[in-house]
């Protein structure tokens, strides 16, 4: 059951919904990476790149900036490899269920 606390949505288990949605999309990915045979030369930074996606998620507090520039990067070095689109689009759609980059004045 989800209730609103203030602006934020949270679950029964008082945790954000959103934060929930990324650890999925980001624990699936990582699995997907993990299991695809093929090489290429930038799987580690995408597997970095995830790493941080999910000590944010872990955290609870996931800094949107971050977050956009960690999926630029995982984007950017798996983005060719077709069997892994749907979770990357899924990383994709987590991160923009945060919002934009709160512009700076």
């Amino acid at each position: 059951m989800l209730r609103s606390v203030g602006q934020t949505r949270v679950t029964d288990s008082g945790e954000d919904p959103r934060v929930t949605g990324l650890r999925a999309a980001v624990s699936r990915l990582r699995r997907e990476l993990a299991a695809h045979p093929g090489r290429f030369s930038d799987r580690e930074v995408a597997e970095e790149e995830l790493a941080v996606l999910a000590e944010m998620a872990a955290r609870g507090d996931p800094d949107i900036a971050r977050m956009r520039r960690a999926l630029l990067l995982i984007a950017g070095a798996i983005g060719s490899v077709s069997a892994l689109a749907p979770g990357v689009l899924a990383v994709r759609n987590a991160v923009d269920m945060f919002g934009e980059v709160p512009r700076q004045r």
